[in-house]
């Protein structure tokens, strides 16, 4: 355990977050830049006077727990989390579950795609972010829980009509064999997360399709290059289909593209206008 360089690490970190990032009111006297010591062990559910020792090099080497703790409240990353087990001399075990934290910059990057639909998904499909044009395309994600923005739970759980299944994409039975290989996947690189373990069980119990796919055991899958969305407004819409791993997140940037020229690319240009205020008539979009 490297007692000085875990308490300067610790300093550094609690001295970068400001209260309101945390929920906490800043106070008219606060001289401390970012967190004081005793909100910082209120977050992480330990004593001030711990924490206290841990800053000033003074304390007993923290358990996983203790760790585990610091490293929310603090929000850490993944390799900060890790550096902090290190210097604890704790190396860390497994991500405790899927990261739902995005990026600064690829918020930035899904707003610069004005002409592409583009999201951002989690290890276990949960739509994160997206653009004005992937909500026109598919669904006004910003209208549902998060619980519903889940591509995997929406796709075999949620009763639709025929045809209707995954927006009517044209390639729902790839989609469907991709998300249960994939979860294969996620389940054995988070076996302690109560959220996929939770996510598989359910979908075990609800979809005979999915039960069928989980119990080949396969974990690879080609991905689609290319689909048709049946849209109820605009019509078919073909995309070029791009995912791009962000791999210290275990997160996917997904992009829709039309080819230049196309009746597609004139559809989604519609969409960006038409975007979720269509409104003439409920539709039921899956997800």
């Amino acid at each position: 355990m490297d007692r000085q360089e875990l308490a300067a690490f610790l300093r550094s970190r609690r001295e970068r977050i400001s209260p309101a990032e945390v929920g906490l009111p800043r106070g008219p006297r606060r001289r401390t830049p970012g967190l004081r010591r005793e909100e910082v062990a209120q977050l992480a559910f330990i004593s001030t006077e711990y924490y206290t020792r841990l800053e000033q090099a003074r304390g007993p080497r923290p358990s996983r727990e203790v760790l585990g703790g610091l490293a929310r409240a603090l929000r850490l990353s993944d390799a900060e989390r890790g550096h902090l087990h290190h210097l604890a001399g704790a190396p860390a075990g497994p991500p405790p579950g899927p990261s739902r934290e995005v990026r600064q910059s690829l918020l930035d990057l899904l707003r610069r795609l004005p002409q592409a639909a583009a999201f951002v998904t989690s290890a276990t499909f949960e739509v994160l972010a997206w653009n004005d044009l992937a909500a026109a395309l598919m669904e006004d994600f910003s209208a549902l829980p998060p619980r519903d923005r889940n591509l995997v739970r929406r796709a075999f759980l949620t009763p639709r009509p025929e045809g209707s299944r995954l927006y009517g994409v044209s390639d729902v039975d790839a989609f469907a064999r991709l998300s249960a290989q994939r979860l294969r996947a996620v389940a054995a690189r988070y076996p302690d997360s109560p959220e996929v373990t939770g996510l598989v069980a359910e979908l075990l119990a609800g979809s005979e399709e999915f039960r069928r796919l989980w119990e080949s055991h396969d974990v690879s899958a080609e991905p689609t290059l290319c689909k048709t969305f049946r849209h109820p407004v605009v019509g078919p819409v073909t995309v070029n289909c791009d995912a791009l791993d962000i791999t210290d997140r275990d997160q996917q940037v997904v992009i829709y593209t039309a080819t230049p020229g196309s009746p597609s690319e004139e559809a989604l240009r519609l969409l960006a206008v038409v975007g979720t205020q269509r409104m003439d008539q409920q539709v039921d979009f899956p997800a």
